[in-house]
């Protein structure tokens, strides 16, 4: 990020210091506990902080200037000339700001939304955009009200499209984000039962996610889920595509073979490798594919930029486990449906014989939460040697296996590490061991107990 703190002065009329001088702004600070040179400092105010009241430490970090909101007095301790801009709200003008910024710059925007695989989706976008533009792409959990201006003030001035990922506790959520954002295309993954608890169902989550077409472009391009019934009106839409694997789907993928580190599929008459296993990624790469199409990129950039993808953390991340054990650790979030995808993976993997589940509580699923937990149970066939279930709702998975399917071993541990100790007494050569669960449950802790 390159802008000149005089530019402020369009979109904040009240200001102080010197404000209408040539200072360089490089980037935003909202944690003054980091050192961060020529930023503007833009206090957040939460439920149980006011960060203007670090301004002095934010001065001695690196700020050039700073947002401030007009309620709060401004501290003596801010000398004359530094440049103030008064505002309302803080996190609001740091969402103008941001849309500031998009339209100087003038990327190809892109929005990924939906239930599950909007992470791994975003990731293949931009690697396979990355083949023909500068792209940059929303970094970690970055996609809130807050992380996606951040994620849009961190993109350099000679980006020529950007990942935007954007994620939500409640309805109206993603409308916001849509409107700073503005994107040019956008995808929806799917629908899941993710935030059920807010929301109440499925069909409210559909409409939650169908907000991202609040700030589409007027010929913006729409891509979604062909496969989901709450998505079926928008398939009759002239700006929507739908990718999946029934026949009445745009993009149809149909699946060749599929190996512990691959998937080859064809979408019409072109053939693509996946470096990833899973069915769901497969439906992830397609809508990928249709964008860049739309973006006339050739099928060899697809294919490049899908050798190419370099996942988020703590998805499908493998490890080398004590006794040449193989631990993935996919304990970044979890849902149902994701759960359920991710443990099909796991049941077909050919590399390991000795197939062990750890799975946490999936949380925000409010009354549904037993039901939903109960329900992982269907994707446990007798591929799985042990299932190991830790925190409160999670036990019902273990129950239903129990009434199900009682020749597969399972226990149920409240303690991470008496499960650790368990799981690692079975560790071999010849055994992989999922770990997943929502955020947080924190399980990627177990890793110090399993990994060498």
């Amino acid at each position: 990020m390159i802008l000149e703190v005089k530019e402020l002065t369009r979109l904040f009329s009240q200001y102080k210091g010197a404000a209408t001088d040539q200072i360089t702004i490089d980037g935003i600070m909202t944690d003054t506990r980091k050192t961060a040179k020529q930023s503007l400092f833009v206090p957040i105010v939460g439920e149980n902080f006011d960060a203007h009241e670090f301004i002095g430490e934010a001065i001695k970090q690196g700020a050039v200037a700073a947002l401030w909101q007009n309620d709060r007095p401004l501290p003596k301790l801010v000398p004359t000339d530094f440049p103030v801009f008064f505002v309302e709200d803080t996190t609001k003008a740091l969402q103008d700001l941001a849309s500031y910024y998009l339209e100087e710059v003038k990327p190809v925007v892109i929005g990924v939304t939906g239930s599950n695989g909007k992470t791994t989706t975003k990731d293949m976008v931009a690697s396979v955009l990355a083949t023909r533009f500068v792209t940059h792409k929303t970094a970690g959990n970055f996609n809130n009200h807050i992380g996606l201006p951040l994620t849009v003030l961190s993109m350099e001035k000679e980006t020529e499209a950007v990942v935007l990922e954007m994620g939500m506790d409640r309805a109206g959520e993603i409308a916001v984000l849509s409107k700073i954002a503005h994107p040019d295309h956008a995808i929806i993954t799917n629908i899941g039962e993710s935030h059920i608890e807010n929301l109440g169902s499925r069909e409210a989550i559909a409409q939650a996610k169908l907000e991202i077409t609040e700030g589409l472009s007027e010929s913006g391009l729409l891509i979604i889920d062909g496969d989901e019934p709450l998505l079926e009106l928008k398939t009759q839409e002239k700006q929507t595509i739908s990718c999946g694997f029934k026949e009445q789907a745009d993009y149809v993928a149909v699946i060749e073979e599929m190996t512990d580190d691959m998937s080859k599929f064809t979408i019409g008459q072109h053939h693509y490798q996946l470096p990833l296993a899973g069915k769901h990624n497969v439906k992830n790469a397609s809508f990928v594919i249709a964008l860049a199409e739309r973006l006339e990129l050739t099928p060899a950039e697809i294919q490049e930029g899908f050798q190419k993808l370099q996942m988020s953390a703590m998805r499908f991340e493998k490890h080398e486990g004590h006794n040449g054990s193989l631990i993935i650790n996919d304990a970044y979030n979890a849902s149902p449906t994701s759960m359920k995808a991710i443990i099909e993976v796991i049941r077909d993997l050919t590399s390991k014989s000795k197939k062990v589940l750890v799975l946490g509580d999936m949380f925000e699923l409010g009354e549904h939460s037993r039901v939903l937990h109960a329900s992982v149970a269907a994707a446990i066939d007798e591929n799985i040697h042990t299932v190991f279930t830790i925190g409160e709702h999670s036990e019902e998975i273990s129950k239903a296996l129990r009434d199900h399917h009682a020749e597969i071993e399972t226990h149920h541990y409240n303690d991470k590490q008496a499960l650790s100790h368990h799981v690692r007494s079975l560790l071999t050569t010849d055994t992989v061991v999922l770990i997943k669960a929502s955020r947080g449950m924190k399980l990627e802790e177990l890793l110090t107990g399993l990994v060498d």
